[in-house]
């Protein structure tokens, strides 16, 4: 991978991007989650964790799908694409496999662990990369300006 072509993204691009992910994925979850089981979803203290089958595919499965698929056939999600961001191999710069795809994706759970230290980690790292790029063997790399 040619590094004078590119740069690594840094952490508060990342976050940007992060919380765009979130607030689309939000407006899409939200709807169907009330569309299934009411307002009360999300104002029960009493609910449980988890509501049910709906809840599970809605809240966990479709999420975990619609990133991995946009890291393969795009190679960022909607929030990197807003920052010009893209997910690569940190080897070749190539897209991800989908091994390297899901491997990234579960690897959140740990640089979630403890206290998001792992993804705070890519503000220190010379390669920009949190844990779970480390994890994947991937990077978050954008076109040199």
């Amino acid at each position: 991978m040619q590094e004078s072509t590119f740069e690594y993204v840094g952490f508060w691009p990342r976050v940007g991007a992060t919380f765009i992910d979130a607030v689309i994925l939000t407006v899409i979850s939200a709807p169907l989650l009330i569309a299934f089981y009411g307002t009360e979803y999300f104002t029960d203290p009493y609910a449980p964790a988890i509501a049910g089958v709906a809840d599970v595919l809605i809240s966990y499965v479709l999420p975990a799908v619609a990133i991995i698929l946009f890291w393969l056939y795009k190679r960022a999600t909607p929030g990197k694409m807003a920052v010009s961001a893209q997910v690569v191999d940190a080897e070749t710069g190539n897209a991800l496999t989908t091994g390297q795809a899901v491997g990234r994706y579960f690897a959140y759970i740990l640089s979630s662990l403890p206290l998001g230290l792992g993804f705070v980690w890519a503000a220190f790292d010379a390669r920009k990369q949190g844990w779970h790029d480390k994890l994947a063997g991937t990077v978050v790399v954008r076109q040199r300006s």
